[in-house]
């Protein structure tokens, strides 16, 4: 894969970049934030190897892919119509929807919002939502972690891109590394830890274990976001509370083939939330990395291609 050299589509009102390989069942990777599909780079060869069509978008803000100004735009509800555009503009009628970090909603909700252009779906460490409750998830962060949480804190215009965009160098180091406080350390912290502040993807403090990628890849990601910035993918955090309005009344219970792969210590989720979603999600599989952290389809590409090729082919095949 020339990761370099994307195709692109008129999707939903948008021009968005995508990259793909492979023939077979189409699979949607969708990256997460502050990510590319470049992110993908361990899996896209086995995917292709297991025989389906690797398809990896940079979603709505991302890279080459139109980045409107107006938030409200950047909805999962709206997210979920760039990629069903998308598979339009590809002539494909359904597809296999598989995410990661905020890249799992879209992959999630394509279900809620597009249920008959999606053969399965899962998720690599964002287990699946359901927005039926009657507080939006800002007001449940601010309960459960503090008005200091990093999805507070993105909420303000500017503020994220200050904190991210000041140095985009030191942001990637500080951030795309391996597992480093365990789940149990974690819990045991202080207070001010436990909020996971904005600060922690600039390494104030330091979370985080060694680093991940070579070089190279940390250039890689250096080169893209100093000329997109980190608006777009700060405006899906800004547009909480319209998905939660839009998700209202809708269905979550989809009887169809459902993957969740989750880290041991990523202590971005509680853990509790990987629990009874089989209420929900009839047909889940879920499987647990250790010792690992959110970066794990980098961190342990190997465990993560066995289970998302395995669940592939038992199910698509």
């Amino acid at each position: 894969m020339d990761w370099n050299a994307p195709k692109t589509a008129q999707t939903n009102g948008i021009t968005m970049e995508y990259f793909e390989e492979g023939e077979g069942t189409p699979v949607l990777l969708l990256h997460g934030f502050p990510e590319h599909p470049y992110s993908w780079r361990n899996q896209v060869p086995a995917v292709v190897e297991a025989g389906f069509r690797a398809i990896v978008p940079s979603q709505r803000g991302y890279g080459g892919t139109d980045a409107p100004a107006d938030a409200g735009t950047y909805s999962v509800k709206n997210l979920v119509a760039d990629l069903t555009g998308l598979l339009d503009a590809l002539e494909i009628d359904k597809a296999i929807f598989f995410g990661h970090d905020w890249g799992s909603m879209p992959a999630w909700y394509s279900a809620v919002f597009a249920p008959e252009r999606t053969l399965g779906m899962g998720s690599l460490c964002t287990p699946y939502f359901t927005w039926e409750s009657p507080k939006d998830m800002i007001e449940t962060y601010d309960e459960l972690r503090g008005p200091n949480h990093y999805m507070r804190t993105f909420q303000e215009p500017g503020v994220g891109e200050k904190i991210l965009g000041d140095d985009v160098e030191h942001t990637f180091r500080s951030m795309m590394r391996g597992r480093g406080m365990t789940r149990a350390e974690f819990d045991a912290a202080p207070k001010e830890i436990q909020e996971v502040p904005a600060g922690v993807f600039v390494a104030d403090p330091q979370l985080f274990g060694e680093p991940l990628g070579s070089e190279e890849d940390l250039r890689f990601y250096v080169d893209v976001y100093e000329k997109s910035g980190f608006t777009g993918g700060l405006n899906w955090y800004r547009a909480l509370r319209k998905d939660f309005e839009e998700a209202q009344g809708s269905n979550y219970v989809h009887d169809i083939p459902t993957l969740l792969v989750y880290a041991s210590d990523d202590w971005f989720f509680f853990e509790v939330s990987y629990e009874g979603l089989d209420t929900y999600l009839p047909q889940i599989e879920q499987h647990e990395i250790k010792d690992a952290g959110h970066w794990v389809q980098m961190e342990k590409p190997d465990e993560v291609n066995r289970y998302l090729t395995g669940w592939l082919k038992s199910n698509f095949a």
